[in-house]
């Protein structure tokens, strides 16, 4: 295995980095990395994390074969790059990259690691279960930022977990159906029993008083972590306030969509409309400008 790491060519860093941009910039997902509010000079390394969770996420959610080991060669690899010779573009510019900021390394064995818990039954049977996974899945990458920030403060990656694990469950209670339909079910086991709703009405699409009840606890839920991680936005450089302020309006905006549905997220899937995120962007950086005003 030495042998033939060894006879692997590493990537030149600037060719690493060109590679991590061209993937970033291929995906529309709505990451800090696309901001516009972006300084320069952090940008190589956002698309660096963006294309090392875009490439882990992939490898876990479309890759074919034996995805537990394809994501085993990957956190090898990951491994190399806090402590050997990475090979994959990706990793090489994640090297330079976690040096530059001292980004630890448990933070993507854990995003590894919730790729690998997606190979397991898509079930969980109870809520702290599927905080456990939101804390591999969804909070490594804004700790992440935050080290790029260069913001190393407890509190502040105490308010980013819960923004992060709320902007992870708004997307889970819009998308049930969707998850259902690929085998997964994000509502806890243990609230489904406890509102009286069984999996086998969820297969059949079944709308009824059970099922919105259960959905307004976890939609509740949900908008407490937000309200709890909006302090976060105080505690951020000017620019990058406006970015967390709009994941939070934009997650509670999806809360919103579906309580005006009556919490029926499985006959029609609750979306934020252009018209309405424009009106929050514009509302959101208005407020912001008028608390800086003298």
């Amino acid at each position: 295995m030495a042998t033939q790491r060894a006879a692997t060519p590493q990537p030149a860093l600037d060719e690493a980095y060109a590679y991590c941009r061209r993937l970033a910039k291929s995906h529309y997902e709505n990451f800090t990395v696309g901001s516009l509010l972006l300084p320069r000079r952090l940008r190589p390394y956002f698309f660096a994390i963006y294309a090392f969770c875009r490439w882990t996420d992939d490898l876990g959610d479309e890759a074919e074969g034996d995805r537990l080991a394809l994501l085993d060669d990957w956190d090898a690899e990951v491994g190399q790059a806090f402590g050997g010779r990475p090979t994959h573009p990706i990793a090489v510019a994640l090297q330079d990259t976690a040096r530059r900021f001292d980004v630890p390394q448990a933070l993507f064995g854990k995003l590894i690691e919730a790729n690998r818990m997606d190979q397991g039954s898509g079930r969980f049977p109870t809520y702290a279960g599927l905080l456990h996974y939101c804390d591999h899945s969804a909070n490594p990458v804004g700790r992440m930022v935050l080290y790029l920030l260069g913001d190393r403060r407890e509190e502040s990656h105490r308010l980013s977990d819960a923004t992060c694990t709320a902007l992870q469950l708004a997307n889970f209670w819009q998308d049930v159906r969707r998850d259902y339909a690929i085998g997964r079910i994000y509502l806890p086991l243990e609230d489904m029993e406890r509102f009286g709703y069984s999996e086998a009405e969820l297969a059949a699409g079944v709308v009824n008083a059970n099922f919105r009840a259960l959905m307004g606890f976890e939609v509740d839920r949900a908008e407490a972590l937000f309200k709890e991680g909006y302090a976060l936005v105080e505690r951020l450089p000017g620019r990058f306030k406006l970015d967390v302020a709009l994941f939070t309006k934009g997650g509670l905006s999806v809360l919103a969509a579906i309580r005006r549905q009556g919490y029926d997220v499985l006959t029609e899937r609750p979306v934020v409309s252009g018209r309405r995120k424009a009106w929050l962007a514009a509302s959101t950086a208005a407020r912001m400008a008028l608390r800086r005003a003298p």
